[in-house]
């Protein structure tokens, strides 16, 4: 892990990363996949800084290793944080919501809710494509910055409800700042 995680450092770095935001080891965090990786996502506390934090905390407790992608649909996103796998669960802490301008975009990570814009908990989702109609009513924290053909490998779930059978899953998710 050390070695792919210097190299994803690095590579999110000469892609031209905004330097406040990727020179800040604290707001890069670094996915292996069983698919593969890394995946390095750069987080935006300036967009929603309390959900930043409490992914940054769960990160830290290890909360989101292993944990399976239960919904992911073609074309629109992958969704992963439920430890129980069932869409379901969650860390049980709630957030409140955070909502800002930035778009939902190819690579965008935000959070996933209930119909309480305020049910945020553990839960997010990666963006495939633009999806505009997310715009404004779910909380964007972050950004894939190196790694998406990963993301793009994931395996995909039934169409509709996107559940998946026997799904690929984030093996491990660090904080760079962590990562010697």
């Amino acid at each position: 892990m050390r070695w792919f995680a210097r190299v994803a450092l690095i590579a999110a770095l000469a892609l031209g990363a905004p330097a406040a935001h990727a020179q800040n080891k604290e707001n890069l965090l670094i996915m292996q996949t069983s698919v593969g990786g890394p995946v390095v996502i750069e987080m935006r506390p300036d967009l929603a800084p309390k959900h930043v934090a409490r992914i940054r905390e769960l990160v830290r407790q290890k909360f989101y290793d292993g944990v399976v992608f239960h919904r992911v649909m073609e074309g629109f996103m992958a969704q992963t944080g439920d430890p129980t796998g069932t869409g379901s669960g969650g860390s049980g802490q709630k957030l409140p919501a955070e909502f800002n301008r930035e778009p939902h975009v190819r690579g965008t990570v935000s959070m996933a809710r209930a119909s309480d814009p305020n049910s945020a908990d553990s839960q997010f989702f990666i963006c495939f494509a633009p999806a505009p109609s997310l715009d404004g009513k779910y909380t964007v924290w972050g950004r894939v910055i190196s790694g998406m053909e990963y993301i793009d490998k994931i395996k995909r779930g039934a169409p509709g409800s996107g559940q998946v059978t026997n799904p690929d899953k984030i093996i491990t998710l660090r904080v760079a700042a962590d990562v010697n």
